[in-house]
Parts: C-alpha cells; structure tokens; sequence
C-alpha cells in the first residue's frame, strides 16, 4: 500500500531547491537538537538567480497513526517568499502568494510547482506592476 504523503525531511528540501539552481541553507530545529531553543523541526532558505528566494519551514511533527505511517514525519510545511532580502507577495496571475508573502501547509507536490514558479519569474513584472499601478 503506497503511503499518502510524503514526508519532507530538511535534505530532501535541501535538494529540492538545489536541484532548481537556489543557493540554500538550512538547519534542523527540535528534531535533531532537543535543546534547541526554535519550536520547528527544520528550515531551508534558498535564493535563485532572479533573486527571488524562498523560506520553507517544518513548524512541527505531525503525529500518524500507525496504519498511516511511522513515527513522526513533516509532510506539510510553511513557505515564504522574499525579494531583496523582504517579504513579499507574488505578481497578480500566479497561482501562490497571492495578497500574502506565505503559504501554509504546503505538501511536497505542491511545493515543486512552488519552487518552478518563483525560479522562472522575471522580477521585472514587479517594476512593470508598479509603473502600471497595478501592485498587488
């Protein structure tokens, strides 16, 4: 029987966003570090080329039951979107960030779409929104 989520884990995050050309950092919060003073389970920071970058966060573990799967796992995680270093909306058309510089509970398929969209935007489209007065 195939497992209906895919944990998410902070290499597979990691390479997720290497693999679409960002330089990444990252970091495992509790899961690793008990002591550890952040209340999430691991983040990764990656910046494209364009500049665009994204910041994905596992808050916490989520809890399956046995029949579900192992343990604890991340399979929804948080994601934020940056621009010159501060937060920011997409442009007007796309499918995320739309009004909101985060999007929660994203699982791994929809995080890849995530990761191609902010990699091919021209971030010229902010400039041309803005010339336009059509900013979101």
């Amino acid at each position: 029987m195939e497992n209906e989520f895919a944990p998410m884990t902070v290499e597979s995050v990691r390479l997720l966003l290497e693999e679409a050309g960002a330089q990444v950092a990252a970091r495992s919060g509790r899961s690793d570090h008990y002591g550890a003073p952040r209340d999430f389970s691991f983040e990764v920071k990656g910046v494209f080329p364009n500049g665009m970058a994204l910041h994905v966060v596992a808050r916490q573990f989520n809890y399956r039951d046995p029949w579900e799967g192992a343990g604890r796992v991340n399979d929804l995680v948080d994601v934020s979107l940056l621009r010159d270093g501060a937060y920011v909306p997409l442009p007007k058309g796309y499918p995320f960030f739309q009004g909101s510089d985060q999007e929660e509970g994203i699982d791994e398929p929809t995080l890849r779409e995530l990761v191609v969209c902010v990699r091919d935007l021209n971030p010229k489209i902010y400039l041309l929104q803005h010339l336009t007065g059509d900013e979101p």
